[in-house]
């Protein structure tokens, strides 16, 4: 014991020399209060600091004052931003304002801006003066692009924590639906926000779509092709159809055994060979390797038994080899995986879209092959596949072709050509074919 007093006696000799050792501290209950509660406070600081909400005045600023400075400065600026990305109500309001001047070819300033504001109800007294200030911190419009991508990328960030509370939200409360289908809406949100897309584009006036409309005739007039969509390859039906329109969703019918699969897969081969756009097969009859050796065989020339039996001369190789050439750095991509659903169908097609940019074309084969899991009936089932592929061409602005059997008791009749009623097990599928 008399060690153990030594050492303490030691270390401690004195109250003083305690308290200097621990920095006077307050070990009574007021001191841990008020130790916890100054770390509280500090903790909340930085919570509120790390969870404000993104945006940058200053930039928002520059981009309106730069456009007071330059009104030929506009175009550069509404092709990055629009009015909702600003952060303060007073800015959108500007901006509208700009926007409609500028629609209109009115110039806008420190006093054209205030009075069209009194127009709408909008502004207030010091809005002159504001605008004024702004136009004397903005060194010039000569970056004004560049202030228009902070305040786009912080409204990106916005719509990114909004979206993580909805996709959440679906998570908390699923109403009922399977997984697969909430993951579904989470991508489709992820998907508009990657494009640069809003989810709810609202109505379009008459200027802006016949501003569209035009530049849309002059594509037209310039192209020399006089077709409005893809071409298909097939000359008569080019000159039918005006090609495969963007967002359409085209239906190829027949009883098995009549051509569907080859002729939609020669239609795929020209768009993949003559356009650099990606092109997606979703083949749920017959195997990836086999619709391969189609293709080989199509481009080369090459009679497809000899293809399937191996037995080929000597003059086949060369073109064999030419036909691979073709197709070796194409965009095109075939899944054979059986029974998809249509929320799978639209992941991948989502995925090839994401990667390498505008579709060219995807191909079902065929949508009574389809399933989806939990349908109350072969009909909504169909119906509901219907519907799908339709919604996806429309998302991705780019032709569907879907593959469908026809009914059995065509072969009954004496005329077997057939008709929109013999799409089988489902009505759905001739009200959403283009």
């Amino acid at each position: 014991m008399s060690d153990d007093t030594t050492i303490e006696n030691q270390h401690f000799t004195s109250d003083d020399e305690f308290n200097s050792d621990f920095g006077n501290a307050d070990f009574s209950d007021e001191g841990f209060s008020s130790v916890f509660n100054e770390h509280e406070q500090l903790e909340d600081k930085e919570v509120a600091q790390v969870k404000s909400i993104p945006h940058s005045v200053a930039a928002e600023q520059a981009v309106i004052g730069g456009l007071c400075l330059n009104n030929n400065a506009w175009d550069d600026a509404s092709e990055v931003v629009s009015a909702n990305d600003f952060f303060l109500k007073e800015h959108r309001d500007i901006f509208q304002v700009m926007e409609q001047m500028a629609r209109e070819s009115d110039p806008f300033d420190v006093l054209t801006i205030p009075t069209a504001l009194e127009g709408l109800g909008l502004g207030g007294d010091d809005i002159t003066a504001y605008l004024t200030e702004l136009v004397n911190n903005t060194p010039s419009a000569a970056n004004i692009k560049a202030y228009a991508r902070i305040v786009r990328e912080r409204a990106v960030l916005r719509e990114m924590i909004g979206m993580g509370q909805k996709i959440a939200d679906l998570g908390y409360n699923p109403g009922g639906r399977e997984s697969a289908e909430l993951v579904d809406e989470a991508e489709r949100m992820v998907f508009q926000l990657a494009e640069g897309r809003q989810a709810a584009g609202g109505p379009q006036d008459m200027k802006t779509l016949l501003k569209k409309s035009v530049v849309k005739l002059d594509e037209l007039f310039n192209s020399g092709t006089g077709l409005t969509g893809v071409s298909t390859g097939f000359t008569d039906l080019d000159a039918m159809t005006n090609g495969l329109q963007p967002s359409d969703m085209v239906v190829i019918a027949g009883r098995p055994s009549m051509g569907k699969t080859t002729f939609s897969m020669n239609i795929a081969e020209d768009i993949v060979l003559r356009t650099s756009k990606p092109v997606i097969v979703f083949s749920m009859e017959m195997p990836a390797e086999q619709l391969m050796l189609r293709m080989i065989s199509s481009m080369g020339r090459i009679d497809q038994t000899r293809m399937r039996s191996g037995k080929l001369s000597e003059d086949d190789w060369p073109r064999i080899n030419s036909a691979i050439q073709m197709f070796n750095d194409k965009k095109l991509y075939i899944d054979d995986n059986p029974a998809l659903s249509p929320t799978e169908v639209r992941a991948r097609a989502r995925r090839i879209h994401r990667e390498h940019g505008e579709m060219g074309l995807i191909l079902i084969d065929y949508l009574q092959l389809m399933r989806v899991p939990g349908a109350e009936s072969r009909v909504a089932e169909i119906s509901e596949i219907s519907r799908s592929m339709k919604a996806l061409a429309k998302e991705l602005n780019c032709p569907v072709i879907a593959l469908s059997q026809l009914n059995r008791s065509l072969e009954q009749r004496p005329n077997k050509r057939p008709v929109m009623s013999d799409l089988r097990e489902s009505g759905a599928i001739e009200q959403d074919a283009d």
